[in-house]
């Protein structure tokens, strides 16, 4: 059996190696590493993947958040409500531009923004909403949306981990993730559904002039050379790695499937054992692309299980280990413990298994025997 890895970089690479390896050789022969002919390429090829009017791409995914709230114009002291339970990149921008974080519970089973609790969040100070389309699946937005007309909040979807996702309106439209809300921002970080080969990022919106407004503050508020209109920052998608993003781009829902593929072995190995709960999906309303394979352990013995898959050479990851609300950082004595119960709850019982697109049956097997030897016990 090959060696499990919780992302297969390498087993991903050889089928794409001649593709990713012609375009690094002609972007060190052409000297273009900045802005080249690749980053224009890619940025045209994902804009008609995801069928959205502009795709302007940054130096990574945190960048992109911060770049996205830059370009709406939110003011310090504006209030912006997040999930509690994500990475911390989603609120430290917030608090970055010194606008003010608002943390919410998520649901119980789709892990995303518990829209009531968004509800009861707003305030006059409210400006915006970032539902965060956690492990591969959308957040409500059907419902996001509308309570955002109702009190004129900016939407802007964290589309991280959700590429390729699409969801599905009750009205029979569909949309991918990341083209529903005023504006999205992903991460191409290397082991995302969508990865490159370093840091890489962007942000979609069919919004003309935000777009436009955004292109500035990416190449340091400059529209024309030495001119600039809009206080920016410097945050550039390279010539290489849009180069391997071109490569991937025309194999992502294969890549996607493969972890569906992947996601429904574990489930059915899953489905009937004792003090596990598998990932709640609803592909009626969005599909799941698996950026992670997230167990529930519901008898207290998760920390146990990943020290006994570590000991069985099976890497695994716990996201999220601490809630946002309780991190240093983000404490604010306006919180309650009695908002947070879902996630203080998910904290202690989640478990993330190895999911990629070079995940084999032999592997997939050997894991999911090794769970349910643990939790049998």
């Amino acid at each position: 059996m090959k060696k499990i890895q919780m992302v297969d970089l390498g087993g991903q690479y050889k089928p794409i190696k001649n593709k990713v390896d012609t375009y690094i050789s002609e972007i060190l022969e052409s000297s273009a590493f900045i802005n080249g002919p690749h980053v224009h390429a890619f940025q045209k090829e994902l804009e008609d993947y995801l069928k959205v009017k502009h795709v302007i791409p940054c130096a990574n995914g945190t960048d992109a958040l911060q770049i996205t709230m830059m370009g709406l114009g939110l003011q310090p002291g504006d209030e912006v409500i997040t999930a509690d339970f994500t990475f911390a990149a989603t609120v430290e921008v917030i608090a970055l531009l010194q606008l003010t974080p608002v943390l919410v519970d998520v649901e119980e089973d789709t892990f995303n923004i518990n829209i009531e609790a968004v509800k009861k969040a707003i305030t006059p100070k409210t400006k915006a909403i970032v539902p965060v389309h956690l492990f591969g699946q959308c957040a409500n937005m059907e419902e996001i949306m509308a309570v955002a007309k109702e009190y004129n909040l900016y939407v802007i979807e964290d589309n991280a981990q959700a590429i390729g996702s699409t969801y599905n309106f009750s009205d029979g439209r569909k949309a991918k993730a990341g083209t529903i809300g005023n504006v999205a921002a992903t991460s191409f970080f290397p082991s995302k559904n969508l990865g490159c080969y370093g840091d890489g990022g962007a942000i979609f919106t069919n919004d003309d002039e935000l777009a436009h407004t955004i292109r500035g503050i990416v190449n340091h508020g400059m529209y024309e050379r030495y001119h600039h209109d809009v206080v920016g920052v410097n945050s550039r998608l390279d010539s290489i790695q849009a180069a391997v993003l071109r490569a991937k781009l025309p194999n992502l829902d294969n890549y996607n499937n493969a972890r569906l593929n992947a996601a429904n072995k574990y489930d059915e190995a899953f489905k009937d054992i004792p003090h596990i709960i598998i990932p709640y999906r609803d592909s009626k309303i969005t599909t799941h692309v698996f950026h992670q394979y997230t167990l529930r352990v519901t008898n207290g013995k998760r920390d146990e299980l990943v020290k006994h898959l570590g000991e069985n050479g099976i890497p695994c990851g716990v996201y999220y280990p601490i809630p946002l609300h309780k991190q240093k950082a983000y404490a604010d004595k306006r919180y309650n413990e009695d908002d947070f119960s879902v996630t203080n709850m998910l904290v202690k019982e989640v478990i993330s298994l190895p999911m990629h697109t070079e995940l084999d049956d032999e592997q997939i097997d050997f894991i999911t025997t090794k769970v349910i030897e643990f939790v049998n016990k």
